[in-house]
């Protein structure tokens, strides 16, 4: 059984700065793709970056250049840095991540939001 714990969002003003966390507790074997994932008011869900080990990661065009994945493999934990602030930012962000656990089993388990707000 994997957890995920979110943290690091807040109120912060246009052309601030914020890093979320998503840590990761449980019998892990290793984490392979990492994405965030955002929901703004009124909007759908839309995927903000991602990053699969080994590989180059990706982001949404309007966070290109801002947003930064990263991952710490130690603490099992990943981080999106999030610099230049906009109000469009604005919404819950989520981590989900591919995970393989100890006994070898896949599990794709999804963080329980946190919530950013970019004043202007």
């Amino acid at each position: 059984q994997v957890q995920l714990r979110e943290s690091g969002g807040g109120l912060v003003q246009a052309g601030g700065s914020l890093r979320l966390s998503c840590a990761a507790s449980g019998t892990i074997l290793s984490i392979n793709t990492i994405t965030w994932y955002r929901q703004g008011p009124g909007k759908q869900r839309e995927l903000v970056a991602r990053t699969i080990q080994g590989g180059y990661p990706i982001y949404l065009d309007s966070v290109q250049g801002r947003f930064t994945i990263s991952r710490d493999n130690a603490k099992n934990t990943v981080y999106l840095q999030m610099n230049s602030l906009k109000p469009e930012d604005t919404g819950h962000y989520y981590c989900n991540l591919d995970i393989i656990l100890s006994s070898g089993r896949y599990t794709t388990p999804w963080g329980q939001g946190t919530q950013v707000i970019v004043s202007s």
